[in-house]
């Protein structure tokens, strides 16, 4: 079974996303790192078990990139949990299996940042495909040798996440191609729910 490895909390406003959150759990997320090229800039958060929380933005620094911002941002009005990603060591593979059960996440593509210390870290992923509302099948990332994010982030307990779509069965089974073993839970429209903090009190973030 796949490994969830971060929830995308996609907004327009970055730093201001950043200090809402940070005051909901009582943590401060931590600075991750620019993307060049992409227009982009991120926060990161731990919620624990090999997992973290990117909260993901138009980078100031940068100039407007030649293609959309991934996660459309760009199309954003309001911060949105817009897209999850599971962890594969094989992402070839794990593309070449999900395409023979139905499924075609797209081809991986490599992408890098720069961490605030120096360092680059490099990975390969599946972009979730474009379209309005939250992607609530999971794109693939494989993170190769590079050191994984979660291992030296501040954490805040995931709590629960729920997928959510007017029409479950059209869903479950691309989760099945991917080896994802998660309901999907019927309502108006295509959702991700996620549950974070303590059990007294939730933070939702959708």
């Amino acid at each position: 079974m796949s490994r969830l490895d971060h929830l995308v909390l996609a907004t327009p406003d970055l730093a201001g996303t950043v200090e809402t959150v940070g005051r909901l759990v009582g943590v401060k997320p931590v600075a991750g790192g620019a993307h060049p090229g992409r227009g982009t800039r991120n926060y990161l958060l731990g919620l624990g078990n090999g997992a973290y929380l990117e909260i993901i933005g138009p980078d100031p620094e940068q100039p407007e990139p030649e293609s959309p911002r991934p996660f459309g941002i760009d199309d954003l009005s309001e911060t949105r949990l817009t897209a999850w990603l599971v962890r594969v060591d094989d992402i070839d593979a794990a593309v070449a299996a999900a395409r023979a059960a139905g499924y075609d996440p797209g081809d991986p593509s490599p992408l890098a940042r720069e961490t605030p210390d120096g360092r680059t870290l490099r990975w390969r992923l599946t972009f979730p495909q474009r379209g309005s509302g939250p992607q609530v099948v999971p794109a693939l990332i494989d993170w190769g040798d590079t050191d994984h994010p979660a291992d030296e982030l501040p954490e805040v307990p995931l709590l629960g996440l729920d997928v959510v779509h007017p029409e479950p069965a059209l869903i479950t089974p691309s989760l099945r191609a991917l080896a994802i073993d998660v309901p999907v839970r019927p309502g108006p429209r295509a959702a991700l729910v996620a549950r974070i903090g303590t059990e007294d009190e939730p933070v939702i973030l959708l």
